[in-house]
């Protein structure tokens, strides 16, 4: 996957963002691409336990065999929490996109009781595991663009 293909797939992962917003859930939005380049699937965040990335490796490691999945990447607006990258991890999502940082989160949300960061990097997460899944992120030209919906969602 280039660089272009993955800024494009962010793009799109930030529609689903915004749409998760007017369903009044949190800003976060997930795509997972095949290795064709199509999107297979997306989804919007839903609460602060079903995170868009959680319930879309779910969806997929139901949908698809583990050997395909593989092959797959997982796109999302802002860095997994560890919960959501253990989740890729276990359905073997073999690539990982992700546009800005868990620490850019935290200083939008700071103690918000709807989103508890925890600062532990999805890199460290995959890191510890034995499958060699690869990382892209963040990708600060279009930071600004994908942190936009989350800039007035926190305030509340």
């Amino acid at each position: 996957m280039t660089r272009d293909q993955m800024l494009a797939h962010l793009r799109t992962a930030n529609a689903v963002a915004r749409d998760a917003v007017v369903h009044g859930h949190h800003p976060f939005g997930a795509v997972l691409v095949g290795p064709d380049d199509r999107v297979l699937m997306h989804q919007g965040n839903i609460d602060t336990v079903h995170h868009a990335e959680v319930e879309l490796a779910r969806r997929a490691a139901v949908a698809y065999p583990p050997q395909f999945l593989w092959t797959c990447t997982l796109v999302s607006t802002g860095e997994p929490c560890a919960m959501c990258t253990g989740t890729l991890y276990w359905a073997n999502i073999g690539r990982l996109v992700y546009g800005f940082e868990e620490t850019k989160l935290l200083e939008l949300t700071g103690d918000h009781p709807k989103n508890p960061t925890i600062n532990l990097s999805s890199r460290t997460v995959l890191g510890s595991g034995q499958k060699k899944i690869e990382v892209h992120g963040p990708f600060p030209e279009i930071e600004d663009e994908l942190l936009a919906p989350h800039r007035d969602f926190w305030k509340r």
